[in-house]
């Protein structure tokens, strides 16, 4: 059965960092696109970022130059390193996969606040 669960969120200061971790069991993350949306009260579900099995990336503008998605095919792990985070970044992150989106992770939660 697909799994993933996602890790290293927690509260930082404006213009700190974090890196969170998904982690996955039955499907291989190198063979498929993962995705990392997140999700803030009272606003709608944002795509993040993407990377798919040929590598091809894409981010949202609003984290476009502050966060990478990358992918440890070993560890069958895809992380999102997010810098210079902002208030604007607080939200529960979660982790899909599959190329219907089909899997999704239960998410970690990140805040940003002095």
């Amino acid at each position: 059965q697909v799994q993933l669960v996602e890790s290293g969120g927690g509260l930082v200061q404006p213009g700190g960092s974090l890196r969170l971790s998904c982690a996955a069991s039955g499907i291989i993350f190198s063979f498929t696109t993962v995705r990392w949306y997140r999700q803030a009260p009272g606003k709608e579900r944002e795509l993040v970022a993407v990377i798919t099995s040929i590598n091809y990336t894409y981010y949202a503008d609003s984290v476009t130059g502050r966060f990478t998605i990358s992918r440890d095919n070993a560890k069958n792990t895809v992380y999102l390193q997010m810098n210079s985070l902002k208030p604007e970044d607080t939200a529960v992150y979660l982790c899909n996969a599959g190329p219907s989106s089909q899997y999704w992770g239960q998410g970690t939660q990140v805040t940003v606040s002095s």
